[in-house]
This record gives C-alpha cells, sequence and structure tokens, in this order.
C-alpha cells in the first residue's frame, strides 16, 4: 500500500458526489504532511479544492496554500500559452486571441487535442521534478477515459514530428507503473459500485495507465451486533415498549426505528462492497474511510479524511 505514496503523478476520479475531491484533497494533504512536495491540480476549474483547504480561489499558476502544498486550476488556453512559450519558443502576450479561435476548431475536429493540454501540463511537471508528488482532481469517472487516452490518440493520427515526440514522453509517463496511478473513488451504493466496476474495465482495454486503488467513502460502522437487534426485537413489542416509553417519559419507538434503519443500511452497503470486491481485479487494494457525520467541509474535515486515509494506507 506503500506504493501509491511512491507515485509521481496519481488521478482521483469516481462518479459525482461521492466525495473524489475530498479523498484527492485529503491525500494530497497527507503526502505533504509526509514531507513530499505536492501539487493538487483541480481539472473541472469548479473552485472547489480552495474550500477543502479553507484557503483563497486557485488559478493556473500554481500557488502554496499550506506548508509543501501547492495548488492549481486547470486552463487549457492558459497551458496552450505556456507551452507555445516554453516547447516552441514563441511568446505570447495576453490572449491568445486567433489562435486560440483555430486551437478551438481543430479541439472539436480531432479528439484528444483539448485534453493533450491538460495531461501534458500535468505529465510535465512530473518531467521536470517540481514536485515530489502530482495529484490529480481528475474529471468523472464519465470523462476520465478520454482524458487518459489522449496522448495515444494523438499518436494514432501524427506518426512523426514535434508533436509525435511530444505525445511520446508523456506516455512513457503515464504508463509507467512506479510514476502514474489511477485511483477510483466510489461509495457502497449500486450505481458508484457498478461504475467503478466498468472502469475497470475501460482502464485496462483502453489506457496503458495502472488502476492503483479504490477507495470507498462514507462506510457507515458497525453500531450493533445480533444480540442487539434482538433486544431491540424483544423491545418492540407492545408490553415492553410500553415500559420503556414509561421509563423514560417518551415515545422510544422512533429511536428503535432509526437503530434498524442503520442495521438494515450497513447490510445493504455490504452486499454492494461484496460485489465490487469480487468484480474487480484483486490485486487492486480498497481503501475504506468512514461516514463523516458533518454538512460542511473544510481544513478540519480535510485533516480527519487524511488521517483515515493514512491508517489505510499502512502509516
Amino acid at each position: 500500500m506503500h506504493a501509491l505514496l511512491d507515485h509521481r503523478l496519481v488521478f482521483v476520479t469516481g462518479k459525482g458526489g461521492v466525495g473524489k475531491t475530498t479523498v484527492a484533497s485529503a491525500f494530497a494533504l497527507f503526502a505533504s504532511l509526509r514531507g513530499k512536495r505536492v501539487l493538487i491540480c483541480e481539472v473541472d476549474a469548479k473552485g472547489d479544492v480552495a474550500d477543502f483547504y479553507e484557503a483563497p480561489a486557485t488559478g493556473f499558476n500554481e500557488k502554496e496554500i499550506l506548508p509543501g502544498l501547492f495548488a492549481m486550476t486547470m486552463d487549457t488556453e492558459a497551458s496552450l500559452r505556456e507551452y507555445l512559450k516554453l516547447q516552441l519558443r514563441i511568446p505570447v502576450v495576453g490572449r491568445i486571441g486567433p489562435l486560440a479561435k483555430a486551437f478551438d476548431f481543430v479541439a472539436t475536429a480531432a479528439p484528444g487535442v483539448r485534453e493533450i493540454l491538460t495531461v501534458g501540463k500535468l505529465c510535465y511537471e512530473v518531467r521536470e521534478r517540481n514536485y515530489d508528488l502530482v495529484v490529480v482532481d481528475a474529471p468523472a469517472s464519465g470523462h476520465i477515459i478520454g482524458q487518459l487516452a489522449a496522448p495515444q490518440a494523438i499518436n494514432n493520427l501524427v506518426k512523426v514530428g514535434l508533436i509525435r515526440s511530444q505525445t511520446d514522453w508523456m506516455l512513457e509517463i503515464l504508463s509507467d507503473p512506479s510514476q502514474t496511478g489511477l485511483v477510483a473513488v466510489c461509495t457502497p451504493e449500486e450505481m458508484p459500485v457498478n461504475e467503478t466496476i466498468e472502469l475497470a474495465v475501460r482502464v485496462r482495454e483502453e489506457t496503458t495507465v495502472e488502476f492503483s486503488a479504490v477507495v470507498v467513502n462514507r462506510v457507515l460502522p458497525e453500531l450493533f451486533g445480533r444480540q442487539e437487534e434482538e433486544v431491540f426485537d424483544a423491545l418492540t413489542t407492545v408490553g415492553p415498549l410500553a415500559q420503556l416509553n414509561g421509563l423514560v417519559g417518551g415515545d422510544t419507538g422512533p429511536v428503535l426505528d432509526a437503530a434498524r434503519l442503520a442495521v438494515t443500511m450497513r447490510r445493504t452497503r455490504s452486499t454492494h462492497l461484496d460485489h465490487l470486491r469480487q468484480s474487480i481485479d484483486e490485486a487492486i487494494p480498497m481503501l475504506y474511510l468512514p461516514y463523516l457525520f458533518t454538512r460542511s467541509h473544510g481544513l478540519r474535515t480535510t485533516r480527519q479524511v487524511a488521517a483515515s486515509l493514512g491508517e489505510e494506507l499502512g502509516y
């Protein structure tokens, strides 16, 4: 499990609403607390990552938001500007203008062009060793395949030249399991589990990236065992329930119903987890994060998730 922290580029994906950004933010924080220089990149540009650290909004130019932890938000136009400056030695001032319009036209006509600017920026940071680890708050699992497969798609279109040489070194980084990994986040529910199983198949068949781990988020604790269930069942009968209500001076029925619901939910979720474990390669580790009963996220919550993730990773 320590190998996950030894990667230099980790994509974190998952179905919308499962806590993908939470896990990516916590993983980046944990790695920085272990002494690594870490960059976390938000691809979708929603601005959520900054909230998890209670930091100001981020932009394309990375900024240090905590000691050893840097954050940025992906911008394809800014990435194109940086590429032209670094790779082609073309100075670009202000907006790209006509070139941006031409790029939009090409990106629409040729699949993978827009994605290559995102992946290229991330791989560039890895190649230049600007950071020990780059964590990517990647697109949802329905869109991540196109991003990971972009360099290969370009390679299939372009056989020689500068662009081909650029995608070649990107593929070397993405295809190296010691450097790059993909982490899928899911919750113990039917749709997220099925989507994760499908993602594992597609990653293996359509990309060169290694599926490194599955993080199961919001796992309910086992609050009650079989003996407690028997007690609850006995208390819900008419006589004992009336006596219990009299002792506490109120209606205890809703409390007992809630206890029964908690047991039912955990059992149902355990069934989905069993299906997940049986359906993906047994070599892919599964990490479990507890359900945090909180309505808001911030640095305190991110630290809690990071601590739980560290325990699962074996630290």
